[in-house]
């Protein structure tokens, strides 16, 4: 099944004002939008969504360990492309981006277990177990960094669930980050 990328001119009337701020905010319309456009609430949603996540209270190293673990483990092409690219205008080390899409250790205990933490909820459907649980207290993380996990973790199921029925191609912009399982 390949869904289809629209545009501001062939979208359904309620996705063409989120299309043109897709357009306002990256100077393009990233084909993961231009195939939510099919369903705007999906698109919207989307958008909050990551708006959300965005304010959480993780920094840039921490946000692109929790995007970056769960587009992994999903195996999604387009996701992992972009934000290996957002990582690099974000100033991420990359030790942190290899380490991520590599699936090798993160550069820090901290960071490891943030990458583990988020790992196990998306493996266990949101099951953390005790050892798993006080090791990311102890590393000085908090409850509601564990609830916004949980935000990074709808965000990234819309996106790396849509991409695998689109086939969603990687934006130029992203290609050379190219990624595959």
């Amino acid at each position: 099944m390949k869904l289809q990328l629209y545009n501001q001119s062939n979208a359904p009337e309620a996705s063409k004002p989120l299309l043109e701020q897709s357009f306002k905010d990256f100077g393009m319309i990233p084909n993961l939008h231009a195939v939510m456009a099919e369903s705007p609430g999906v698109l919207e949603a989307y958008k909050f969504l990551h708006q959300q996540f965005e304010k959480s209270d993780f920094n840039a190293d921490e946000l692109t360990i929790i995007w970056q673990t769960i587009n992994v483990e999903h195996g999604c092409h387009y996701c992992v492309a972009a934000h290996t690219g957002i990582a690099h205008m974000m100033k991420v080390d990359a030790s942190i981006i290899d380490a991520l899409r590599n699936r090798t250790q993160m550069p820090t205990s901290k960071l490891q277990v943030l990458h583990q933490t988020t790992l196990e909820l998306v493996r266990e459907r949101g099951y953390l177990s005790e050892p798993s649980s006080a090791a990311f207290f102890e590393a000085g993380y908090n409850n509601q960094q564990l609830l916004e996990i949980v935000l990074g973790i709808s965000q990234k199921v819309l996106s790396n669930y849509i991409n695998h029925l689109a086939v969603t191609p990687v934006d130029k912009a992203f290609e050379e980050f190219s990624w595959a399982t």
